[in-house]
């Protein structure tokens, strides 16, 4: 052996050497309980947002009872191009701008992290960045100025955090779709509990103790990642640095895969318009239109929001165990078909609201057990779209842009987020029912438009996907 060549193992030979849990490699669950900490904080804020800015926020700030910094600008920024906006248009416009941004800023964050900081770095600076946010909403002047700090931070922890679960397995591995799942547990984990924590402490003892909690929970995610090194890959950048591998230029074939993602992403933005009205329109629908005595106890509204990540707990190891069934059968399908099988369970999932909402007063209250019944049927949709559309990713792209493509990816999300907070803007100028078919048909209309694109989407990208 060569003088010159080291026999000091590297992260990711020590991480294949390591025992595994449940058949995965240690660092699957540090990157399942970091995410964990961290959609506890976000979902802890986003459960309060909507009833917040509507109930206390922009009400207050108009009748000059309390000032938010640079909320006058923001105001004038939108009433410009939209007209004047009420209470709850103006609350459903900032919602959808703030969650837009959040998945706006991954694709930057995830370039950063491939050409300069690499991914472990670029997730602790968001990590701080975003409890530094959360306090800040405790904060009424503070207000968006927390806001901008959530959406930086989450821009330089979300798309790299995601990708190190690809960091942890060998090239085409098999559990890797299973390994997406079991990590999007993670993410449903802290948005079970957060609803249950942060909008309770909201509503019942006051907003800013909800806000704070949801910085809590970020700190503790930062924490255990930090903790957590040891049992992670290598950053894609430092590895690149080791090979002195020379750049390539990008294939042709590559160059499709780009271009299909992209078409993914377009579609799919359609989806999460609809998807993301759980914390917009639904929420109000939830707080105003249904009843939520249960055992002569009423719970808080805010608690609907648990509902989706609880289901969520329950159908994926269903689903798990029936896709592997179908492998075994050889009838599994691939990630396209599936993601166009959960934008059409999306839409399906709102037949039951379009008829129980079909003449419902304002005032009027309905069992919440209808919203349980349609956030079952959504949820089916969501794991059928969201944590495979992150694993086809992980499989198609280009090493060397991985990071980048996956922020890529989370454009969906920026433009869907931003489509719900318009959409969100006819919730006061349609019946509800009306309101409710037509989110139906555009998740209907996205899932129909993946399944005609499959074929030629899945020539682009040169396998069975």
């Amino acid at each position: 052996m060569s003088a010159n060549v080291s026999t000091t193992p590297s992260a990711y030979d020590t991480i294949r050497s390591q025992k595994t849990i449940l058949g995965h490699p240690g660092g699957l669950f540090v990157l399942f309980f970091t995410e964990m900490w961290e959609r506890f904080s976000y979902y802890g804020m986003r459960a309060l947002l909507v009833l917040y800015m509507v109930d206390y926020l922009i009400k207050n700030v108009r009748d000059g009872t309390i000032h938010v910094v640079g909320f006058a600008t923001l105001q004038r920024g939108i009433e410009a191009v939209f007209g004047p906006q009420n209470v709850q248009p103006m609350a459903s416009q900032i919602y959808g701008i703030y969650t837009a941004l959040v998945y706006l800023t991954p694709l930057f964050g995830g370039m950063l992290a491939d050409r300069v900081l690499g991914q472990r770095k670029t997730v602790v600076i968001g990590g701080v960045l975003m409890a530094i946010g959360q306090f800040l909403l405790a904060a009424e002047s503070m207000f968006l100025l927390g806001l901008f700090f959530l959406i930086v931070g989450n821009g330089f922890f979300k798309p790299n955090l995601a990708t190190q679960v690809g960091g942890l397995y060998p090239l085409g591995a098999p559990r890797l779709d299973r390994a997406a799942s079991i990590y999007y547990m993670g993410v449903n984990l802290g948005a079970f509990f957060a609803p249950l924590v942060c909008g309770t402490l909201g509503q019942k003892y006051g907003w800013k103790y909800g806000f704070a909690a949801a910085g809590v929970g970020m700190v503790c995610g930062l924490i255990f990642y930090l903790w957590g090194q040891k049992f992670l890959a290598e950053d894609h950048l430092t590895r690149g640095k080791q090979s002195h591998a020379e750049k390539v230029p990008l294939t042709s074939r590559e160059w499709k895969v780009i271009v299909a993602l992209m078409v993914l992403v377009i579609v799919n933005a359609f989806f999460w318009a609809v998807y993301e009205q759980q914390g917009n329109t639904l929420q109000i629908f939830a707080d105003r239109n249904a009843d939520w005595h249960a055992f002569g106890f009423e719970m808080p509204s805010t608690w609907f929001q648990s509902v989706n990540p609880m289901f969520i707990f329950a159908m994926t190891p269903v689903l798990i165990s029936f896709w592997g069934w179908q492998s075994r059968r050889s009838k599994e399908p691939g990630s396209i078909n599936k993601m166009a099988m959960g934008c059409t369970l999306l839409g399906l999932s709102f037949i039951p609201l379009v008829y129980i909402a079909r003449g419902l007063g304002e005032t009027e209250r309905i069992s919440f057990l209808w919203l349980v019944g349609s956030t079952f049927v959504l949820t089916v949709g969501e794991l059928y779209l969201s944590p495979i559309g992150q694993s086809l990713v992980a499989q198609v792209a280009p090493p060397s842009l991985v990071s980048m493509l996956m922020g890529m990816w989370f454009l969906s999300n920026f433009i869907g987020n931003y489509l719900t907070g318009y959409l969100g803007t006819f919730y006061e100028k349609m019946s509800r029912d009306a309101f409710f078919l037509m989110l139906g048909g555009l998740a209907l209309a996205a899932g129909l438009a993946i399944f005609a694109l499959g074929k030629p989407l899945r020539s682009a990208m040169g396998r069975k996907v």
